[in-house]
């Protein structure tokens, strides 16, 4: 098994003190950033775009992992690279037979790419693309809201992608992003999952050390 890392969602954290809250998931043990930008059309959310991951990338050397669950992904691609993003993700739903365009696009701003997809969304639907990626991100939860309750039903498509990720000769990163808690991380990193997104689990916690700590344990 790959080594676990831990991806924080800043969309649990305090808006009002970004600097500082990105700062204290370094100092606590964080591995990466999860900047989750929500356009309020592809999910029924608004959350932060550009700007915030310019900003975020001035106080931290933590790598910024841009979760795209916006229409059009590709107008943006260029952008959110520029601003500092090291890996830009997007969801099979917004890109549907686009996908493996938006992928190369994403590769060929030097950033690395993944695939997204929601908890309706069979593996199939991506399975060409994986080996062009270095992150597949399985959503536990239908994206939009932080605080929500994992679907058990993510752990079959985990064991499916590892499946396919170890039949290949490459290195890609299988994340998991929703409703994550120090009770259902070990069977999701059994299941194959190595990045895991957490917010409120984190953000919340009187101690982030120590639940980050926990989570990768």
């Amino acid at each position: 098994m790959k080594n676990i890392k831990i991806a924080p969602s800043i969309l649990s954290a305090n808006f009002a003190k970004m600097g500082e809250e990105v700062r204290s998931l370094e100092q606590n043990g964080a591995d990466i950033v999860h900047c989750d930008v929500m356009d309020g059309v592809f999910v029924n959310n608004i959350t932060f775009g550009i700007k915030m991951v310019e900003d975020i990338r001035k106080v931290t050397k933590l790598p910024l992992d841009c979760h795209l669950m916006i229409v059009h992904p590709e107008k943006y691609v260029e952008r959110f690279a520029k601003a500092g993003a090291d890996i830009i993700t997007v969801h099979y739903e917004a890109c549907q037979e686009n996908l493996k365009e938006v992928l190369e696009l994403i590769q060929s701003t030097g950033v690395k790419c993944g695939a997204v997809i929601n908890p309706d969304t069979p593996v199939e639907k991506i399975k060409d693309v994986i080996p062009l990626c270095d992150m597949v991100l399985v959503m536990s939860v239908f994206p939009g809201f932080g605080g929500q309750k994992f679907i058990p039903s993510a752990l079959d498509k985990l064991r499916e992608i590892r499946a396919i990720i170890d039949g290949l000769d490459k290195e890609i990163d299988l994340e998991i992003d929703g409703g994550v808690t120090s009770e259902n991380v070990a069977e999701i990193k059994a299941a194959g999952a190595n990045v895991i997104v957490a917010g409120s689990a984190v953000f919340k916690a009187q101690d982030r050390a120590e639940i980050i700590k926990a989570l990768k344990a």
